[in-house]
């Protein structure tokens, strides 16, 4: 934090110290729209525009998460032929959860009780589909400590958060899956992905290539 002091307004902190753990923040995410805008939203504009898409959630839970003492640090999951999801990462006794906005109600929230980052991205695979039904999940990176963006002012600012997205981009993701392993992949089955999609935004599904077009 900037100076070491809390950066907000009074009214962004009285919502913000609602938000006391981090199913409560969860809560909040579920609560505003999910945003297909074509920009960045700090966390003090999520909750000034309340809306957001996957990253600006992410951001704006990290945030909240290192206000009740949990670092803020977000891990990007790398799909095919898909959007890319982003969540924030927070540990309750050495375990692993995460806090996400999604256009799939499935790739949101997960419980502390991965015990890495690898089981806690693997616990998304099955819900990570595209519209075709195909399961399109393949890595996930590195965690990234946000405090190293602490000079943009990344709660507050909006101008610098392409930068984080780049860093995401660039950092080092590992695969799940071997080439063997996607190539016997079985679709989606038409309950489960209708169950990912209620309450989806039209405007902000990805629309699968077509194999061989």
């Amino acid at each position: 934090m900037t100076g070491g002091r809390e950066p907000w307004h009074p009214g962004e902190q009285a919502v913000l110290d609602r938000l006391a753990d981090p199913s409560r923040i969860q809560a909040f995410l579920n609560g505003i729209p999910y945003s297909t805008d074509p920009v960045y939203r700090s966390p003090r504009s999520v909750l000034r525009d309340r809306k957001a898409h996957c990253l600006d959630g992410a951001l704006f839970a990290a945030a909240a998460l290192r206000r009740i003492g949990h670092d803020p640090v977000l891990v990007d999951l790398r799909a095919e032929n898909d959007d890319d999801h982003v969540i924030a990462l927070y540990r309750v006794d050495g375990r692993l959860g995460a806090v996400a906005t999604s256009n799939f109600v499935h790739l949101r929230f997960r419980e502390p009780v991965f015990r890495s980052v690898r089981e806690l991205a693997l616990s998304y695979f099955e819900f990570y589909y595209n519209l075709d039904g195909e399961k399109t999940l393949r890595s996930w990176s590195a965690p990234l400590d946000l405090r190293r963006f602490d000079s943009l002012g990344w709660m507050v600012e909006d101008e610098g958060l392409g930068e984080i997205a780049a860093a995401l981009d660039r950092v080092r993701h590992y695969p799940l899956l071997s080439r063997e392993a996607v190539s016997r992949l079985s679709p989606v089955d038409g309950r489960t992905l209708r169950s990912g999609m209620t309450g989806t935004i039209e405007a902000g599904l990805y629309r699968p290539k077509r194999r061989g077009g």
